[in-house]
């Protein structure tokens, strides 16, 4: 190669700094069902985790309170554990020891099936999810401007209407809110619903009683304006289903979800109290949610609900060209917190103290009297978590908390040593007569990253520093597109790589300010750094070869006879025992 043509080369390599105040994400491919159960450190953290819950529970505080977690990848359940109160109704003690069997009330975490059950119909062109509300739902009047409000924003909760159509009324909460200094009150003057917590639980609210208040309600924010959460929404868009479908809600849910997931302890009916998660002293097991049912109805168990975030978990992002359904819709009041379909998004940097990188987590949580339940999906690491409790309001806060922490850093930890031990080392062309050689390396801090590249006798990366005059220091970090070269045999995984300066904060506000920008150069068309690894057999835990694709060239990764010292650990690693063998073989796809 000519000096002419190997500078318009080294030219085109000044690029735009592609993550100023970040660590890229993702930094690794979805770690697989195997890499989790056969990494002994994975199964140490999780016993860890189970005795740091059951030294939890030894509080007095928590006598009467039950628990259930259980963790799953898309492709199978990993790990499970629960906790049964010691101190029960007598007359009435529910399911004898709590297992993945026993069964909760999971409150609002119905909002992500009847948001499932709208998606379904879009899908199916029944409707759009950019449809108008009072498209399907004509009854609907008063003050708030239903003609604004789009399916879409009601399951996003941009709606702007009320929070509560039932529930949270101090009139039911207190024995005498005049104590508050609240005036007397004619109840039937004032047109308060004569059902559910208005009427003791006796009688469930119904069609009717739903569109007379909603009547009577003004917005609280104007539609699409901000987010504010509301169980009002997913009411409507329970009706919403019924009308399209010509099914009952809880018969859609049950015929179109909850049977093709095989979710057969799970209902929109009490089940018998021999599974039930009955806390001491309370009474809601037996309320019936009536017209309420799509926003807090549902009963369910960690086993059914592990079956149901393993289909999320890997149909989200395929459910429908419109939507990626763990996309935000909306943000939140504070910087970390974000609304979605009907997800509550978390992202937060304090988990991992080697990285800046955001962790993601999709969550839903509910709450009913006695009973507080969450969901969590981490799509980085292609994990869900089912966290159900019954009984103190304050439990499930520090299982979230003790949970979570503990599975992404162990998670990590899987993610960065299958990432290791599958790409790092030397890659060298097949050729003598060429020069050229790539060497990945690997940090916690790092990721995967170029370490050198040589190309036709030319250090790129010196060449590039020298050229553009960037005096800071940078990495070239290697992170995943999850495609393929060739898709139909999931072969040929194409990454590209980002400049990450080592120094990404000068004190300044606006240092926060972080776009994502990731193809930014190429060379005749092709991406700079973009590179594509090939297995040498499918299947295989190594790549062993790798196109960089604007240098055309294919470089084969050195194999020594001798096994390095990282790799006997981590074959070592692999020695570990199953951590569970349960779950597999729930991808179904779901009529609508």
């Amino acid at each position: 190669m000519g000096t002419t043509a190997r500078n318009v080369i080294l030219l085109l390599l000044v690029g735009r700094i592609s993550a100023r105040c970040y660590d890229p994400s993702p930094a690794f491919p979805l770690p697989k069902l195997d890499s989790y159960r056969q990494a002994s450190k994975f199964e140490d953290v999780l016993a860890g985790l189970k005795g740091s819950l059951e030294e939890l529970t030894l509080s007095a505080e928590y006598d009467k309170s039950s628990f259930s977690v259980e963790i799953t990848s898309s492709q199978g359940t990993l790990w499970d554990t629960h906790h049964t109160a010691r101190d029960k109704n007598t007359s009435r003690p529910g399911a004898a020891t709590v297992d993945g069997t026993s069964v909760y009330r999971m409150a609002s975490v119905t909002k992500a099936f009847t948001t499932l059950a709208i998606i379904q119909q879009h899908i199916a062109r029944n409707l759009s999810l950019d449809d108008t509300i009072d498209q399907y739902l004509p009854r609907l009047g008063g003050e708030i401007p239903w003609k604004d409000i789009t399916l879409r924003t009601v399951a996003s909760q941009l709606s702007g209407i009320p929070r509560e159509f039932t529930q949270a009324d101090v009139i039911n909460e207190f024995s005498n809110p005049l104590d508050l200094g609240l005036p007397p009150i004619d109840e039937k003057a004032e047109g308060v619903p004569q059902c559910d917590e208005y009427y003791g639980y006796d009688r469930p609210c119904n069609e009717d009683d739903l569109f007379k208040d909603l009547a009577t309600k003004k917005p609280i924010w104007p539609p699409k304006q901000k987010s504010t959460y509301s169980n009002y929404n997913f009411d409507l868009l329970g009706l919403v289903i019924e009308k399209v479908s010509g099914l009952s809600y809880t018969e859609y849910v049950k015929s179109r979800i909850l049977q093709p997931l095989n979710m057969t302890l799970s209902s929109f009916v009490k089940p018998s109290d021999s599974t039930a998660v009955l806390p001491k002293g309370g009474t809601y097991w037996d309320v019936d949610k009536g017209i309420q049912r799509p926003t807090g109805g549902l009963y369910s168990c960690t086993s059914d609900m592990s079956r149901f975030l393993r289909y999320v978990l890997e149909n989200y992002n395929g459910l429908t060209p419109q939507l990626n359904w763990f996309n935000p819709g909306s943000y939140s009041t504070t910087r970390s917190s974000f609304y979605g379909m009907p997800w509550e998004i978390f992202r937060t940097d304090r988990i991992l103290s080697e990285t800046s990188r955001p962790i993601t987590f999709v969550t839903k949580g509910g709450s009913h009297p006695g009973y507080y339940s969450s969901v969590i999906m981490l799509p980085e690491y292609d994990l869900g978590i089912t966290i159900l409790t019954a009984g103190s309001r304050s439990l499930k806060a520090k299982i979230i908390e003790a949970v979570t922490v503990a599975v992404v850093q162990a998670a990590e930890e899987v993610a960065q040593s299958n990432l290791k031990y599958r790409y790092t080392g030397e890659y060298l062309s097949s050729s003598k007569d060429l020069n050229s050689s790539l060497v990945l390396a690997h940090s916690d801090t790092k990721s995967l990253y170029i370490e050198s590249f040589v190309s036709n006798s030319t250090d790129v990366i010196a060449a590039w520093q020298n050229l553009t005059g960037l005096e800071e220091n940078f990495r070239v970090q290697l992170v995943p597109t999850l495609l393929y070269r060739d898709e139909q045999n999931q072969q040929g995984e194409i990454w590209r790589g980002l400049i990450v300066p080592q120094n990404r904060n000068t004190g300044l506000v606006w240092d926060d300010f972080c776009l994502t920008d990731e193809d930014s150069d190429y060379y005749a068309r092709k991406p700079l750094f973009e590179m594509v690894f090939w297995e040498g057999q499918p299947g295989s835990k190594t790549v062993d070869h790798v196109d960089v694709s604007a240098f055309r060239v294919r470089l084969d990764r050195k194999h020594t006879e001798d096994v390095s010292s990282d790799e006997a650990a981590h074959g070592a690693s692999l020695q570990g025992a199953q951590i569970g063998n349960y779950g597999e073989g729930d991808q179904v796809l779901l009529n609508h």
